[in-house]
């Protein structure tokens, strides 16, 4: 699966701090397939030098015959296997575990019939290299352990030029009468040239294997890091998006709280003016004015609602409390509905309500609410009850309508009661919502307070 990152997102290369070089060739793999094929091609034409100097200089002390076609096959031989190992390697990204089968193989089979390695040592050290690059270090060094194992033997048996004859017999040492001063052991065999060899082919494929897991783990923090790193961004991309949708949400809430009730009530007053204006011409004026004050507070509110959305105050300090209406008159609440033709008893509306400022709007909001949706819903009702108590650890508020006689005047949004139950909730408070038994509709609403916030005794209830 592809991953598209967003501009500016982290990457694995800026947490490794990549150099130029390192850039360019994890952008252009080619170029390093390129200087290593190079790299080895060099190394090998140089062992191959190396190698026909040791066999001229081994036919001083009777390990070839001057002229011996033998003593042709170990440059021959070196020179082969730099080329075939130099093709292989270009397959190691690819394939590694195959390429190091296929330079095991090669391997042998040049020591077998020239008794000789060549490069083909570095070349499995690349290829060891690749394999700890790209699988876990137990197969890794498995795997080492394994080339190691078959090329020991392999050298053991059949090696005849390795790294001690080359730096022994590429250049004799001559006695003074002419003779060389280091004479060839008896069989050609020494174990200690051997082992001059093995531990040279335990080095390379060690040395490869630890280079490529440094590489791999360093990759693997790399790409550890940036996993965080997007972790850390959906989080927060999602707590934005959260925090962009209850900030919608509230605004949704205050706005259907400000432009549904108070264009109801404005509805109702314009009507009401409207039908007196002949025969009641002072009560048509009253409506008029309540409509006229209805609309600025209804004005004033969206202003403040409207406040938290300027686009420009992105680097403001944070938005006055006063972008949320806060009037927790409910006297006035019910006389606008009075004055807009609801019949409305209440009771407890001057209860001292706790000073909690979020409860005292919730308790607002929730009465203005349960009286539109009469005044939307249940037109013509004989008879709107509302009832405010205060009771230990709680506030009840209760809204009831004798239902209505008239058709509704609207579906409305559906989130009247919606709103009600998310205000209610957030005070750890619960609404009850539902048609009355004898007809009609009740809301009774239940909010908890903090006795401790307010001291003050439970009195003062008063009838309106």
């Amino acid at each position: 699966m592809t991953t598209h990152r967003a501009a500016g997102a982290l990457t694995a290369g800026q947490v490794q701090h990549q150099g130029p070089v390192r850039r360019l060739l994890a952008s252009r793999p080619w170029v390093a397939d390129v200087a290593l094929l190079g790299l080895v091609l060099l190394l090998g034409l140089f062992a191959a030098a190396l190698a026909l100097q040791t066999v001229e200089g081994s036919t001083r002390i009777g390990l070839y015959r001057p002229g011996d076609p033998a003593g042709w096959r170990v440059p021959a031989a070196s020179l082969a296997g730099t080329v075939a190992g130099a093709g292989l390697l270009t397959l190691r990204r690819r394939r590694p575990l195959a390429v190091v089968v296929a330079l095991v193989a090669l391997s042998a089979a040049s020591l077998a019939l020239a008794g000789v390695l060549g490069v083909l040592g570095v070349c499995l050290a690349g290829a060891l290299y690749a394999v700890a690059d790209a699988r876990s270090p137990g197969t890794a060094w498995a795997v080492c352990a394994a080339v190691f194992a078959v090329l020991s033997v392999a050298m053991w048996s059949w090696q005849e030029i390795g790294l001690a004859e080359i730096l022994l017999w590429s250049e004799p040492i001559m006695d003074p009468a002419g003779e060389p001063a280091r004479q060839l052991d008896e069989p050609p065999f020494s174990a200690g040239r051997r082992s001059a060899s093995v531990s040279l082919l335990l080095a390379l494929l060690v040395l490869g294997v630890a280079a490529g897991s440094a590489v791999r783990a360093r990759r693997l923090h790399a790409l550890d890091i940036v996993e965080r790193y997007e972790a850390m961004a959906r989080d927060r991309d999602q707590s934005a998006a959260i925090a962009r949708t209850s900030e919608r949400a509230r605004i949704s809430r205050e706005m259907h709280d400000v432009v549904a009730h108070s264009v109801s009530v404005m509805v109702a007053l314009s009507d009401g003016a409207g039908a007196a204006l002949d025969r009641a011409p002072e009560r048509s004026r009253e409506a008029l004015r309540e409509l006229s004050r209805t609309g600025r507070e209804a004005l004033s509110d969206l202003q403040r609602v409207l406040g938290a959305l300027d686009p420009g105050d992105d680097d403001a300090a944070p938005a006055d409390p006063g972008t949320e209406p806060v009037g927790t008159d409910l006297g006035a609440v019910v006389e606008r509905f009075r004055a807009a033709g609801l019949p409305v008893t209440a009771r407890g509306l001057d209860t001292p309500l706790p000073p909690d400022t979020s409860l005292r709007l919730a308790v607002v909001r929730i009465v203005t609410e349960g009286l539109t949706n009469v005044l939307r819903h249940a037109p013509g009702t004989s008879g709107v009850h509302v009832a405010v108590e205060r009771g230990t650890g709680t506030v009840e508020v209760e809204v009831l309508d004798d239902g209505g006689t008239r058709p509704p005047s609207g579906g409305g949004s559906g989130r009247g009661i919606l709103g009600m139950r998310e205000r209610a909730a957030l005070l750890g408070g619960r609404v009850d919502a539902g048609p009355r038994a004898g007809g009609g509709w009740r809301v009774r609403v239940v909010l908890p307070w903090d006795e401790r916030t307010d001291p003050r005794p439970e009195d003062d209830e008063g009838d309106r």
